[in-house]
């Protein structure tokens, strides 16, 4: 059980293969405005150490393997998306941050905004801050 939102896709399988229809609003629960995908990252970076005031997003695995921190301040949970009938919500206000990128990883994300830097919080200490959370106490 995770405390943070895992999508399970419908798949239609036959001889041919494998198909799984993302439709924003119905299995997607955002409206897609920005699509993106990560490929070729080594497998010894991290990405993301970032979450948004804003932005939700979704992430699907198309390829690979991808290990995403999730953290809302109060639980940190390491999620592995290594399957594309799977995704994850990545809502506002959490914080991420992507490692072991498998060396064939194809991480496909759908967001419900298009880019805009300020939007991001790079810094911890200050996303702690934002959602009401003080290392002091």
């Amino acid at each position: 059980m995770t405390r943070f939102r895992l999508l399970e896709f419908r798949e239609i399988s036959d001889a041919r293969g494998a198909l799984v229809a993302l439709e924003e609003c119905k299995n997607i629960p955002i409206e897609v405005r920005r699509i993106y995908y990560i490929y070729d990252t080594p497998v010894d970076r991290e990405r993301g150490f970032h979450a948004h005031k804003e932005l939700r997003q979704v992430a699907v695995c198309l390829k690979g393997s991808v290990d995403i921190l999730m953290d809302d301040g109060a639980i940190q949970e390491k999620i592995t998306l290594n399957h594309p009938s799977k995704g994850l919500v990545i809502d506002n206000m959490q914080w991420h941050v992507m490692s072991n990128f498998s060396s064939d990883c194809v991480l496909l994300v759908l967001a419900d905004d298009e880019y805009k830097e300020s939007d991001y919080i790079r810094n911890y200490e200050e996303f702690l801050k934002l959602i009401g959370i003080s290392r002091d106490s």
